[in-house]
């Protein structure tokens, strides 16, 4: 009977992303036939697998589930992990879906806004890749006026010495005295908050809007909606294209 990695079946499963799979490896709440699992371990779909007391396969249950993405406004004190280090309330918690489902990458707790939840691991996958450059809007607030000086500097490119990266060119649409939207084609840790510490601001509130084709809209602070067929469809088409796609041309707007 064929192996794959234990992250990877658990991601399959629905039970949460591959990243997440291995933190929970790691941290000993993973079990395959009742011996703790490691780290880079392959299993079959023949052995009982143990997720956080919730078993996942064996002969008990080895049906793959049916594919669900969620649409969710994550209001601010909300982290997007499971793990036990933030004792904040999760995202998994506050919907409280009656099949599991794991967020599409983070918003960290002090943001707020769309975040994707699913149970379909390989398009999760898909959509993490930095390299495929699918766009992420953002609503910012800072502490003091924009200047042109901050918002070429944005624009260009940021560079980001604790992360050894800089970041790569956007879109800003100024829409007031200390507001903008961003747009972003990569994830790095905090990336916007980064990126104006970076260049003397604070950002007082950050709000993402939209995810590729997927927009927040009217969805109010606490909710979720399922994805519609036409959303679905048209986020697959994207995915399938982006590996032939080129990043966008920096540009600046709403000046």
């Amino acid at each position: 009977m064929e192996e794959i990695r234990l992250n990877k079946w658990l991601s399959e499963m629905g039970v949460c992303s591959r990243r997440e799979a291995d933190r929970l490896v790691e941290a000993g709440k993973v079990t395959v036939d009742g011996v703790v699992a490691v780290m880079g371990q392959k299993v079959s779909s023949d052995q009982r697998i143990v997720c956080d007391g919730r078993l996942v396969c064996g002969t008990e249950t080895k049906k793959r589930p049916k594919p669900v993405w969620l649409v969710v406004n994550k209001p601010q004190g909300v982290v997007c992990t499971t793990s036990d280090k933030d004792r904040a309330e999760n995202i998994v918690e506050m919907i409280q879906y009656p099949a599991r489902v794991y967020p599409v990458g983070r918003l960290d707790k002090d943001s707020e806004g769309l975040i994707l939840m699913t149970n379909q691991g390989d398009l999760v996958n898909k959509i993490m890749r930095s390299g495929n450059a699918h766009e992420k809007e953002y609503e910012v607030t800072v502490n003091k006026p924009l200047t042109e000086e901050f918002l070429e500097a944005m624009v260009s490119g940021v560079e980001l010495k604790e992360l050894n990266q800089t970041t790569r060119p956007c879109e800003i649409l100024v829409t007031g005295i200390d507001t903008f939207r961003i747009v972003l084609t990569q994830g790095l840790n905090r990336q916007i908050r980064r990126m104006c510490e970076t260049l003397g601001y604070r950002v007082l509130k950050l709000k993402r809007i939209r995810i590729m084709n997927i927009h927040l809209g009217n969805l109010k602070t606490g909710s979720f909606r399922r994805m519609t067929r036409e959303e679905y469809e048209e986020m697959v088409r994207i995915l399938e294209e982006s590996g032939s796609s080129n990043l966008p041309f920096a540009k600046r707007q709403g000046r």
